[in-house]
């Protein structure tokens, strides 16, 4: 098994080309049926607001997440985006693959596009980025007495987290009496609605746009769709749990990911657990950089078995699987498989209603707090200048 996942890797992606058709696309994507459809008004009348201010921006941060360089580029947006001074700030590099980050960069270099990877909970990662904006300023700054930043990006992406990282950092450079809001931050997309302008410079004054997120009215790609989804940039509701769980399954299969977790910690394939003192349900979600319940040892230690228990069940079941992820078919019952073991590791109780509800959710939640691994869910685009 682990020959024929290592055998063609590009092959393999026909195995989960035809679920997503089959069973994403023709079976309905969203309550309606056919591509995502979420376009909230507030997104209808900020679109606007930013295609014409936009127009006064010296230099735009487009903040993208770093798992899905290209498919969290606002499609809309990029002709007037190409036009400008731009950084592409790609967000979140803590949860995307680091050995094929370097790609990226020389992917976008090759396109003569700025591009740097960030945290944006890291003072020093942001730091980094504001350098390479007030290099790139570094012309306009002569000849300006105010300048304008526009930081622009789909939801979800970091770009309040990335406001408020930058507002600390100035206010640690410049004497700015004024008291000033932070950007508000939370896990949902949307949740920045107005547009708002923080002073983070004098001599000159540099303006640091915070802008609602802006996604394309319909995503006629369902794969892109679903990577959004996945990324936490569409509402789960609009899709539906269970679809995006089932798309992470079928990613990890056809990469062959769980084979891999074997060599991560022989401690988890080995069968040996730490106990926590104490026996508890612990929400996962509680461990994201913006929680504010920080979690204890006990905790931490409930969040690694729990992990520990799904990367035995995913393991197990792959490489005891003898069908062939290229067929769709057998794919398909692979993660029907999984869904059943996923919901023993994960502690579902067996006649629960909501039984594989309960487990999409929280096993999303796994991926999307890093928990399983670092993924990049993008493929580097081939060029002559990317190797």
């Amino acid at each position: 098994m682990i020959e024929q996942i290592g055998k063609n890797s590009r092959k393999m992606r026909s195995g989960l080309k035809g679920i997503v058709k089959k069973g994403l696309g023709e079976m309905g994507f969203n309550a309606g049926g056919g591509a995502i459809n979420w376009f909230p008004g507030h997104m209808a009348s900020a679109t606007r607001a930013i295609r014409d201010r936009l127009k006064l921006a010296d230099l735009v941060i487009e903040v993208r997440d770093s798992r899905i360089p290209l498919s969290s580029a606002n499609e809309d947006l990029q002709p007037q985006l190409d036009a400008k001074r731009r950084v592409i700030a790609l967000n979140k590099k803590d949860l995307a693959n680091p050995n094929i980050m370097h790609k990226w960069i020389r992917y976008f270099d090759s396109r003569k596009q700025d591009c740097i990877p960030i945290s944006a909970h890291s003072k020093s990662s942001v730091q980094k980025l504001l350098e390479l904006v007030e290099f790139k300023l570094k012309e306009v700054i002569l000849r300006e007495p105010t300048l304008l930043v526009m930081v622009v990006g789909v939801p979800n992406v970091g770009k309040s987290a990335l406001i408020n990282s930058i507002r600390q950092i100035a206010l640690s450079r410049f004497a700015v009496q004024e008291k000033k809001k932070r950007a508000a931050v939370g896990p949902l997309p949307g949740v920045t609605q107005d547009i708002a302008g923080y002073k983070i410079a004098h001599k000159p004054s540099i303006y640091v746009l915070d802008t609602p997120g802006v996604l394309v009215p319909s995503i006629p790609d369902i794969e892109t769709g679903l990577k959004l989804s996945l990324a936490g940039s569409v509402k789960d509701s609009v899709v539906g749990e269970e679809r995006i769980a089932q798309y992470l399954l079928a990613v990890l299969n056809t990469r062959g990911t769980p084979l891999h977790w074997k060599h991560w910690n022989n401690r988890k394939m080995d069968g040996i657990r730490f106990e926590s003192e104490e026996k508890h349900e612990y929400n996962p979600k509680d461990l994201r950089p913006n929680s504010r319940k920080p979690p204890n040892v006990s905790d931490v230690v409930y969040v690694e078995n729990l992990v520990t228990e799904v990367q035995c069940a995913m393991y197990k079941t792959l490489a005891e699987f003898n069908g062939n992820v290229e067929d769709e078919n057998d794919l398909e019952n692979l993660i029907e498989q999984q869904f059943e073991v996923l919901q023993k590791a994960l502690k579902i109780p067996h006649k629960a209603s909501e039984a594989r509800l309960m487990v999409s959710k929280k096993f999303l939640t796994l991926f999307r707090t890093g928990k399983l691994g670092c993924f990049t869910l993008d493929d580097v685009p081939e060029t002559n200048t990317v190797s």
